[in-house]
């Protein structure tokens, strides 16, 4: 049974959406606006064009994300998303484009536990953790 996060962009899930298809290959594999819904109490006031589900496969993953209520504050905090990039030069890719508009925390080094790992919060303020799996003994 997979456990997947729901992130909740309170009005910027597209913009996200779109920024991790870019910055990590990701795929948008289903997106329903608010305006879609049968039941109309639920869209809140003007959000009709507003992301109210969306699933975005990254690698093997699922996240799924929706504007929520639309409040315009998102807040991201007491986790990371971890992701696990083939090599230290597809770490490199994926760590700078996550940390374009954000927030590195901990720079892309190697470490005793990993090839490559790094900690960024990207522009909406949703914590990465970057690992390269060390190499395995032959």
């Amino acid at each position: 049974m997979p456990v997947q996060p729901y992130l909740f962009f309170e009005g910027r899930t597209e913009e996200a959406l779109q920024f991790y298809v870019r910055a990590i290959g990701a795929e948008i594999t289903v997106l329903m606006r608010y305006k879609e819904s049968p039941d109309p109490a639920s869209c809140p006031p003007g959000s009709a064009e507003k992301v109210m589900h969306a699933n975005l496969r990254i690698g093997d993953g699922m996240v799924m994300a929706s504007d929520g209520r639309c409040s315009g504050q998102p807040s991201f905090q007491g986790f990371a998303l971890s992701l696990h990039p083939q090599n230290v030069a597809e770490a490199e890719k994926f760590f700078n484009a996550l940390a374009d508009g954000g927030r590195v925390e901990m720079p892309l080094a190697k470490t005793f536990f990993s090839e490559s790992f790094g900690m960024v919060a990207d522009r909406f303020g949703v914590m990465w953790m970057v690992m390269v799996a060390p190499a395995q003994a032959a």
